[in-house]
């Protein structure tokens, strides 16, 4: 069965959003208080409509909880609309209520009125940023909950030649290591504590946020 995500707001990043799940065939349904906007993401999203998200009523009238999940996404001009409207979604029993933060005070009222989770895609990018160009090795670096980094890294040449059973990655930064990229067709395999790390392969770990660049500073050394 197709998911079914509401996207509330459609400034950059729940544009942005929008666009990207419907080309990964997502069923979106699209949402903004200016008509504008609405009607861009017509193009691509399988529906549209203009509605003020802080008005119980209008947001009664587009069915929220129908859908899997619903995303609040307006922007930095309207914080006070976002806490309105993600509150009002709890309140209307939505199954998984994602929120836009703009700031750790933002991000806490978001909470206790309701959110499941809480993101802040410019804080979030900015990190992401300042790994790659700290560490350039660095291949995928993505959020899988609020504490859990799932993340792509080269093998590199102080890491070559080394087993994972050496390396002792989960005692010594608390990193996972769930496959290991190998070969001209870059399939991932399982890893082989016993096999030695070669050059040209990847290690798809999961870790802790903070032991990526604990890791990657050591291995850099």
């Amino acid at each position: 069965m197709t998911q079914q995500i509401m996207i509330i707001g459609l400034g950059q990043f729940g544009m942005s959003l929008a666009r990207t799940l419907s080309e990964r065939g997502v069923e979106v349904f699209a949402a903004d208080i200016k008509k504008n906007l609405v009607e861009e993401a017509e193009m691509f999203v399988a529906e549209s409509v203009v509605v003020d998200a802080s008005n119980e009523q209008e947001l009664i009238q587009i069915e929220p909880a129908k859908r899997d999940t619903v995303i609040c996404a307006i922007g930095n001009d309207s914080r006070d609309a976002s806490i309105v409207c993600t509150a009002l979604l709890r309140q209307m029993g939505v199954k998984r209520i994602i929120a836009r933060a703009n700031d750790p005070m933002h991000q806490r009222i978001l909470k206790q009125v309701g959110a499941h989770q809480v993101i802040n895609p410019d804080y979030e990018f900015g990190k992401r940023f300042a790994n790659w160009l700290l560490f350039d090795d660095f291949i995928v670096n993505t959020r899988i909950t609020d504490d859990l980094m799932l993340t792509e890294v080269r093998v590199l040449p102080s890491l070559e030649g080394k087993t994972l059973m050496e390396l002792e990655l989960p005692r010594k930064y608390g990193i996972i290591v769930a496959g290991i990229r190998v070969g001209a067709n870059r399939k991932i395999h399982r890893p082989d504590p016993k096999e030695p790390l070669t050059a040209g392969s990847s290690l798809i770990i999961v870790s802790a946020e903070d032991a990526i660049a604990r890791f990657a500073e050591e291995v850099n050394k």
